[in-house]
């Protein structure tokens, strides 16, 4: 079950311990790490959930796919969240602790979508649209390519959006022809 504001106090507690063994980066760096994997095992995440599997071997299993890759910090939290049995909330202290992470190193995440990749220049073209645009100095910038989008770019930022693809203008186009927009204006 997601508990946002349990998700955040272990975020906290593992900046705060991460921060005074000065090892911030690196448990970054694992956090990053168990992102993509919660991101991209839709039975990683239904393991964690499962009432079924008991929290020692949800730690065995965590510890199998981490085994080497995260440090000893990470590893010592990941095993108290099994002991607490508090391994379902990780999803949420993942996303929690990049957020603390962002506000204590001053960074804003910055996602732009694409039909094709882009170029470096490109990309550090639209960091400095954006850094001129918000007075930011730190923009972390993800960028997506998804080929539905056809053409053009959406830009994502702390809960804005700019759609500016050619599959919006193409949905505003039908939508205008649904609506019988241009025949009232011939009339």
């Amino acid at each position: 079950m997601n508990n946002p504001r349990l998700a955040q106090r272990y975020a906290k507690s593992l900046i705060d311990i991460a921060t005074e063994l000065n090892q911030l980066d690196a448990v970054r760096n694992d956090i990053v790490f168990l992102k993509s994997v919660v991101d991209n095992s839709r039975d990683f995440v239904l393991m964690l959930n499962s009432p079924i599997i008991n929290p020692d071997k949800k730690y065995k299993i965590i510890r199998a796919i981490t085994n080497g890759k995260i440090s000893k910090i990470t590893d010592a939290f990941l095993k108290l969240l099994c002991n607490k049995n508090r391994e379902t909330n990780l999803p949420g202290v993942i996303t929690s602790f990049i957020e603390q992470f962002n506000k204590i190193r001053h960074l804003h995440n910055a996602k732009l979508t694409t039909a094709t990749s882009i170029s470096n220049e490109l990309k550090e073209s639209f960091i400095s649209k954006i850094k001129a645009s918000t007075n930011y100095d730190n923009v972390v910038l993800e960028t997506v390519v998804d080929d539905k989008i056809i053409g053009g770019y959406i830009l994502q930022m702390e809960g804005k959006l700019i759609d500016n693809s050619i599959l919006r203008n193409l949905q505003d186009v039908k939508k205008q022809f649904a609506n019988n927009d241009y025949m009232h204006k011939l009339r």
